[in-house]
């Protein structure tokens, strides 16, 4: 399966509720990416501080989650997921050119988002 092949079969499960408009499925997507990523975050607080043990497959459900949301809003966009990821390499690339750098990091080139 491509990335693209991901992206497609995940769509086919979006609800018809989610299509209003653009903006609708831009901000769903964008309000499911925040809550899954929090259900993540909630599951590390509880194990670092809480005393839960860190179930991983469940961590790697949500990610699968994420995923969902990342394919969704991509759409949304006008993008298919292997232009999101290509471009987010390009990005990494020309900010780290030798790899990650701290001095990189702390002093990005105007217009580097």
């Amino acid at each position: 399966m491509t990335i693209n092949d991901y992206q497609q079969a995940a769509l086919r499960t979006a609800s018809s509720m989610s299509h209003k408009n653009t903006l609708d499925k831009i901000m769903n997507g964008a309000l499911g990416l925040t809550g899954e990523s929090g259900e993540v975050a909630d599951m590390l607080k509880k194990h670092c501080y809480q005393g839960h043990a860190l179930d991983t497959e469940h961590v790697a459900k949500e990610l699968g989650d994420i995923a969902w949301y990342i394919a969704f809003t991509a759409d949304a966009l006008g993008y298919d997921l292997e232009t999101i990821l290509q471009m987010n390499l390009d990005k990494l690339r020309k900010r780290y050119p030798e790899g990650f750098s701290e001095e990189r990091s702390i002093h990005r080139e105007n217009g580097d988002v």
